[in-house]
């Protein structure tokens, strides 16, 4: 390391695991030190680790359901307002407020209006897209892809301390424990 890498400020401490079960003990480690700026990342989902991190049930299926219900009322005011007042025609002697000849644009507003509320509620939830954090920064990183298993516990936590952090992460059982400090 050089001396001015020593001098930059730790923004994460990163440890590797070698097996799902290893992380999984050790996310639940971390949940239960109490630390709330963390996270595992797994080169593909491991059943239980919402559980072994405490993670809450998504909102998403809230904020779908809220879009959803926008959706249709719009629709119902839309209809509502073409056929009674904007453009009001009588087909066939159907009153303008027949709900059968609603339910299509209702059915269609609705999987629309949810559908953007589900992706961009994903979106910001995830805070997606991320195109930098300090995990990039390590070397060891890139085999998250393929075969291997971290916990990083970023610098902004409150009980973060770089030594006491690195120390604690490896009484958990990693294989390489680091602390990644900011790039220039």
């Amino acid at each position: 390391m050089s001396n001015a890498q020593d001098n930059k400020q730790p923004v994460v401490a990163l440890a590797e695991f070698t097996t799902p079960d290893a992380v999984m003990h050790a996310a639940e480690k971390v949940r239960d030190r109490g630390y709330v700026n963390w996270d595992v990342h797994t080169p593909y989902p491991v059943h239980g680790m919402d559980a072994a991190m405490g993670l809450k049930d998504s909102k998403l299926g809230w904020i779908v359901l809220c879009c959803g219900l926008t959706g249709v009322s719009l629709a119902i005011l839309m209809i509502q307002w073409m056929n009674g007042y904007d453009y009001p025609l009588i087909i066939g002697g159907k009153p303008a407020n027949a709900i059968p000849s609603m339910v299509p644009i209702m059915f269609e507003l609705t999987v629309l209006i949810s559908a953007f509320g589900a992706v961009l509620g994903m979106f910001g939830l995830n805070k997606i897209p991320q195109h930098h954090h300090a995990v990039f920064f390590s070397d060891r990183f890139d085999a998250c892809s393929d075969n291997r298993f971290f916990i990083s516990i970023e610098a902004v936590d409150p009980k973060f301390d770089a030594e006491a952090t690195a120390a604690f992460l490896n009484t958990l059982g990693a294989s390489y424990v680091e602390v990644v400090s900011g790039q220039e």
